[in-house]
């Protein structure tokens, strides 16, 4: 989507003009037909609440739109800002308009809020067609510029931050839609090269052999029943001060999740390509840190491996030593995330000794009952770090959801011949999963873990995204950076 801010509106952007309103203060210049209108249409300007009417300008027919935002006083006016923004995007994306005229003059915006609306339009034009062959013109985007008219001073700035972090949640969203032929460990590593090329993002990557070599028994365990061979992707942006220890974001990136020898139903298991959910939003986390040239050290990891069923897959019952040491009994090798997380965990810290680490997984259906697709669960060992990504999430709309922790959950995992097994019991699937990266945590190390497993993908359309790949995870992070690495 192209972006340009003008002082007034032009001949060639008034074919279709939105404007948003706050609630109960529908603009005063709005031509009578359309303040009737939308009246008798029962549009108030709440959020969320979108009216279209036509009016004649200077002999020409324009189509207008007005979009709710809200009273200016609510405590989500951002998040009603986005989706008004997404909501006139949803509405004439395919609609045959090219260029949109957003008009803002005089809904009492701050350029922060006004940058909030393109990047709700922005995010919520997204769509991957590259597989479509047989699009109807009717169906293909058209809509391809907005024109933005009285934006506050300092929108243009603000909106350079916004659009790196829109383009790193499209580049999550491409990494998750894609099938499992094309993204797959080594091909994936190729698309995070790729598009990191000239970002200033320092990309290192271990194969099979050298994790074999480092003793990483436990993600290796996973990937062994595949032809596609792991590997352990590391992006390194360090743009804070020299010498200060880097937050590590570590993200879970099985590309294709059978279930190994404990495969999974036929039905749904397609779903299983965006079981790399967080090592999507690592990676896109670190490109949009990278564009917007954040003042922070962080490095980001992806253990990327394919989870299949073959002749040389790991069995149930199967012992293996982890990059720690510690040895894991594999009861049920469908929790194959948590395998491919710990040696991950271990190897960062030993690498990197890292202020803080946050990792994200699809990593339990158990997640999904307590929380829905609502939130994601969050489970820490720190207190402070807990808090301040639980307010990243409220800020950004990725929200968390604190869920408990203890060792009455931790001995649920202890294993009778090795030092812990995978799985627990039936109850309490998410936390026992959390205990059990918890062990790989050395030194009392803040750490969080976060289940994205039901935020990842969406079947149908929300605030900022259509049906699919949601993109869960970098605006949370990059606010995070923002408001405790940046402050």
């Amino acid at each position: 989507m192209n972006i340009q801010f003008l002082d007034a509106a032009t001949p060639s952007a008034e074919r279709l003009v939105a404007r948003l309103v706050n609630q109960d203060a529908m603009p005063a210049d709005l031509e009578p037909v359309l303040a009737e209108g939308a009246k008798q249409s029962r549009f108030t300007g709440k959020a969320g609440q979108v009216f279209e009417g036509f009016a004649e300008r200077d002999g020409k027919v324009v189509r207008v739109v007005l979009a709710g935002i809200g009273a200016a006083s609510a405590k989500d006016r951002r998040a009603a800002i986005e989706k008004a923004g997404a909501a006139i995007v949803a509405k004439y994306l395919t609609s045959g308009e090219t260029a949109l005229a957003l008009d803002v003059t005089g809904a009492g915006l701050s350029a922060e809020e006004t940058s909030g609306a393109l990047l709700g339009a922005v995010l919520r034009s997204w769509r991957h067609d590259v597989y479509r062959t047989k699009l109807s013109d009717e169906a293909k985007p058209s809509l391809a510029a907005i024109s933005v008219i009285g934006a506050p001073d300092g929108t243009a700035a603000n909106w350079d931050v916004e659009t790196a972090v829109a383009d790193g949640v499209a580049f999550t969203r491409e990494l998750v839609t894609e099938p499992a032929n094309t993204i797959y460990p080594e091909s994936f590593v190729a698309r995070c090269e790729k598009r990191m090329a000239g970002t200033g993002i320092k990309i290192r990557v271990l194969d099979d052999k050298e994790m074999a070599e480092l003793g990483m028994g436990s993600l290796l365990g996973v990937a062994q029943g595949s032809v596609r061979p792991a590997r352990l992707l590391v992006m390194e942006w360090m743009g804070g001060a020299k010498g200060d220890k880097p937050v590590a974001f570590v993200g879970k990136g099985v590309t294709f999740d059978t279930g190994g020898i404990s495969i999974k139903p036929a039905a749904g298991m397609e779903d299983m390509k965006w079981d790399m959910g967080g090592a999507g939003a690592v990676a896109g986390t670190m490109l949009a840190l990278a564009l917007r040239k954040a003042r922070a050290n962080v490095v980001g990891i992806c253990g990327l491996v394919e989870n299949m069923p073959d002749g040389n897959a790991q069995r149930p019952g199967d012992v293996v030593t982890s990059l720690s040491g510690q040895t894991i009994e594999v009861i049920n090798t469908d929790a194959e995330g948590r395998l491919v997380l710990c040696d991950a965990l271990t190897w960062v810290q030993r690498e990197y000794s890292p202020a803080r680490i946050v990792d994200l997984a699809t990593l339990t259906g158990a997640i999904i009952l307590s929380l829905a697709h609502e939130y994601a669960g969050l489970f820490s060992n720190n207190d402070e770090l807990a808090a301040e990504l639980t307010a990243a999430g409220d800020a950004s709309g990725d929200r968390l959801w604190r869920m408990p922790m203890g060792p009455s959950y931790d001995k649920m995992i202890d294993s009778q011949i090795a030092d812990m097994k995978n799985v627990g019991p039936r109850f309490g699937g998410s936390i026992t999963a959390a205990q059990f990266l918890k062990r790989f945590i050395e030194n009392d190390t803040p750490w969080a873990h976060l289940d994205i497993a039901g935020t990842v993908w969406t079947d149908k359309p929300g605030a900022t995204w259509d049906k699919g790949a949601t993109g869960y995870g970098v605006r949370l992070l990059d606010r995070f950076v923002r408001d405790t690495l940046e402050a």
